[in-house]
């Protein structure tokens, strides 16, 4: 197996953005994309669980760990084009690299922590701009088939925040390639918040070092981008993905949700396949959860700055950090009748 693999105690907080997780009993590093398939494929044939760690930017795990291997992806760098990444590259910083080589496409998805071989699995999105809509291919290692192969995007099986890989454990990314402008120019502002702090219009097309920095700006005053010193960014990010709800069941939604608001106030609507996405932020703080919510203890909290990060404020337990989403879940339910489930990947834990 790998040179660096250890056995004993490694501690699975020591690998997640939460700062949360008990131990795991192996625990491996592959720092090549040969190195990470004859590992993944080694650990399989002898029947080991293994859990894939990036980034730790999208993952809760229990506070008991995980009884396998965990392999920790620390491939990294790009193609002299820069439309291929490899799977463990640091993203944000491959973003960075995009923009200042003059690329767009990728900029509105600036400042957001973890790999880039997490991307493609959760479909990540942020102001206006989805992987679904840049992606072209990823090299994939199919476990069952025990090969490395090409997934295009048409097969990935996109939808909002998921793909066909997203709860699985039947391939391992192994790099990512995406279609980029060449022209300096952002993908065409989608997002409303972004486009007045640009001072442009929705649709149009700024250059794109001035939407990344303003992306930063937004994500940093959220509390989300990664910073050790403050304790909003102790987190996975927004916890809970926004609701979408069936088109049948829209009407009766909505008269629920201004019944109990009042019918003066605008609920945030938006277009969504098959129904419409609801605000799962603008439902949180409307059923009573202000920023800073505190859960146990005080250890946790909804993040100070955003209603939709929940936050570890030091000595922390996962469970402190379920209690508090179970908290927020059942009462945006009971008061709305929607139900908001979890963006992170959940490990040896559950709602």
């Amino acid at each position: 197996m790998s040179t660096v693999e250890t056995v004993g105690r490694t501690w699975l907080r020591e690998h997640t953005t939460l700062r949360l997780g008990g131990p795991a009993r192996r625990f491996a590093v592959a720092e090549t994309t040969d190195e990470l398939v004859a590992i993944v494929r080694k650990l399989d044939e002898a029947g080991e669980p293994v859990l894939l760690v990036g980034g730790g930017s999208n993952l809760v795990v229990g506070d008991e760990g995980f009884d396998g291997t965990v392999v920790r992806i620390a491939t990294g760098g790009w193609s002299d084009d820069f439309t291929t990444v490899a799977a463990g590259q640091d993203w944000d910083a491959y973003v960075g690299a995009t923009v200042e080589a003059g690329l767009g496409g990728l900029e509105c998805l600036s400042g957001i922590p973890g790999r880039a071989g997490a991307t493609p699995i959760q479909n990540v999105g942020a102001y206006g701009c989805e992987i679904s809509q840049v992606l072209e291919s990823i090299e994939l290692y199919d476990r069952a088939a025990r090969e490395v192969r090409t997934v295009t995007a048409a097969e990935l099986g996109f939808a909002y925040r998921t793909s066909v890989l997203k709860g699985t454990d039947s391939g391992v990314v192994l790099s990512v390639r995406f279609r980029l402008a060449g022209d300096g120019l952002s993908a065409p502002v989608r997002y409303a918040e972004l486009a007045r702090r640009l001072g442009a219009h929705v649709g149009a097309r700024v250059p794109a070092s001035e939407a990344r920095e303003a992306v930063l700006a937004l994500r940093r005053g959220k509390g989300m981008v990664l910073d050790a010193g403050d304790h909003d960014t102790w987190s996975a990010g927004s916890f809970f993905t926004n609701p979408i709800v069936a088109e049948p069941d829209v009407p009766n939604v909505l008269a629920r949700i201004t019944d109990v608001v009042g019918a003066d106030a605008a609920v945030p609507t938006y277009p969504a396949d098959g129904g419409v996405k609801l605000s799962a932020a603008w439902l949180i703080e409307r059923a009573g959860f202000a920023k800073g919510h505190p859960g146990p203890g005080g250890r946790v909290s909804l993040s100070t700055k955003h209603t939709l990060a929940l936050t570890n404020r030091g000595g922390a337990t996962t469970a402190d950090l379920l209690a508090l989403a179970r908290q927020v879940r059942d009462g945006v339910f009971e008061r709305f009748g929607v139900e908001l489930r979890p963006e992170p990947l959940l490990v040896n834990c559950a709602l």
